[in-house]
Formats: C-alpha cells, sequence, structure tokens
C-alpha cells in the first residue's frame, strides 16, 4: 500500500471544520461506557470539544440511554462479568433504535474473555469500530495480538484485513496509529499528524473513540464522521505537543487545545 492510492485529511479541511463546528452547535449527548481508567479523562475531552458526555453504566438504564442519545461508544477496556452485561444491553438497545455506536475493542487478541465478548458484539452491527492495529487484526481474525493495551503493529499494517472487517461487518474501521487509516472497505482515508505523547497519556486513544461517537451524533456519513474526529484529535495533539514539557503538561495542553481550536 503506498499513501499515494489514499485519500488524505487533515485539518482545516472544510468539511472537518464544518463537523466540528456542528458538535459545538449541537453538543451532541454522547452516551460512554468506557474503562475505569479513563472514565473521568473521557468526559473531559468530549467536553473540551464541545459534546455532552453521560457516564451511564447500571444495566437497568443503559438499554432506555443508549436509545436516546446521539452516539454510543462501548470500550471492553477493564471489561467484567457485570460490565458485559450492561455493554451487551446497552447494543442491542443502540441497534434496535438506530444509535450510531463505537465498539472499542481494547486489548482484544491479547486475553480470550474480552476477544469473545468483543467478537459477540458484532452482530449488534456498530457503526464504527476504532483500535489499534494489533486490535484491528486480532478482531478480523488475525493471529497474535498487541503487548496488552499496546500495538505491536503499524496501522498501515492493519489496512488490508481492515477492510475486509469493513465489509463482513458493515461498520466504518478506524486504525489508530502513527498515520490513523480509516476505511469503508472500498475507500480508505489517511490522517496524519499526532504527537508520540499521544501514547503516553493514559486515555488518549479510548476518548478518540467516544469523540467519534460525539461526531456520529451529527453527521450522518459514518466514515466522514469518524475522519473528521481523528483529524481533529491529531492536529490538538501536535498543537499540544509543541507546547509541552512533558505528558503532564502535555495532557493540560491537549485538552485546551480540543476547546480552543478553530479554522
Amino acid at each position: 500500500m503506498t499513501t499515494a492510492s489514499l485519500t488524505q485529511k487533515t485539518w482545516p479541511s472544510p468539511d472537518v471544520v464544518f463537523d466540528l463546528a456542528e458538535v459545538r452547535k449541537n453538543a451532541p449527548l454522547t452516551h460512554v461506557l468506557t474503562n475505569i481508567v479513563v472514565t473521568n479523562w473521557t468526559a473531559n475531552v468530549l467536553l473540551a470539544a464541545g459534546a455532552s458526555p453521560a457516564m451511564v453504566i447500571a444495566e437497568e438504564e443503559v438499554s432506555d440511554f443508549a436509545a436516546i442519545a446521539g452516539g454510543v461508544l462501548i470500550n471492553v477496556g477493564t471489561i467484567n462479568s457485570f460490565d458485559a452485561k450492561a455493554i451487551k444491553a446497552a447494543a442491542i438497545a443502540a441497534q434496535k433504535a438506530g444509535t450510531p455506536w463505537v465498539l472499542d475493542p481494547v486489548a482484544v487478541g491479547a486475553l480470550r474473555y474480552r476477544t469473545e465478548i468483543a467478537k459477540d458484539l458484532l452482530q449488534y452491527k456498530p457503526t464504527v469500530i476504532r483500535g489499534n492495529a494489533s486490535e484491528i487484526l486480532a478482531l478480523a481474525g488475525a493471529v497474535g495480538g498487541g503487548k496488552g493495551v499496546d500495538s505491536t503493529a503499524a496501522s498501515s499494517d492493519a489496512v488490508p484485513l481492515a477492510k475486509e472487517l469493513a465489509i463482513s461487518t458493515g461498520a466504518i474501521v478506524a486504525i489508530s496509529g502513527e498515520v490513523d487509516y480509516i476505511t469503508d472497505g472500498k475507500e480508505t482515508i489517511a490522517v496524519p499528524g499526532g504527537h508520540i505523547l499521544m501514547t503516553k497519556v493514559t486515555g488518549v486513544g479510548c476518548s478518540l473513540g467516544a469523540l467519534i461517537a460525539s461526531f456520529l451524533g451529527v453527521q450522518k456519513d459514518s466514515l466522514r464522521a469518524a475522519v473528521s474526529a481523528s483529524a481533529v484529535f491529531a492536529i490538538a495533539g501536535s498543537r499540544a505537543a509543541e507546547r509541552s514539557s512533558g505528558t503532564g503538561s502535555f495532557a493540560v495542553a491537549f485538552l485546551d487545545e480540543l476547546s480552543t481550536i478553530s479554522a
């Protein structure tokens, strides 16, 4: 695969600018079922971008809430038997209501339990599947997995199987890495940018899945929504790194950039 064969999107592409403005204008209600490590960070990321996060996780509530949200994120990062029931209920409700939802298969391939749960969730038709290269490869059926939550493969390595996964599931597949690749199985769009510091702050990758869910709440073209969220994320990370002295200042700067970015 060569970059010449790809469409490339970066900030400030007009459609990306427009989609971010729509998020800020409409503050889409985003239902977030994510792992315990990143809950607070994810909520702050969505608030900074202009969305309205709701961390509703009770099994008794998730079905009702998934049906009224603009978008749903399901992240299996710290999955347990209680979470599994709530997550499945939310996925079923989102599919039934037509609510777009994002599956983040954290560390799938490395551990059997979460891998089985993530693969089972595919039957409820996620709108977008977002993960690193190792996670996407594992979900697509490749042998092996990443190093815990970290990828042992480059994002470009996963593109061929990501296309197959997109076609077989009907989902947009978004691969995060040094360059993000987003595909519907036919068209693949590359989103360059970001910074290595984004891999050194807990929850940055997970919060991208949530931001994609927010963009799905205002942009019905799911490929475009995933690309726009990724492009906004990349430029915020790049700009934050320029004025940071380490991971702590980067985290604050990243939120600042998300909240102030404009064309």
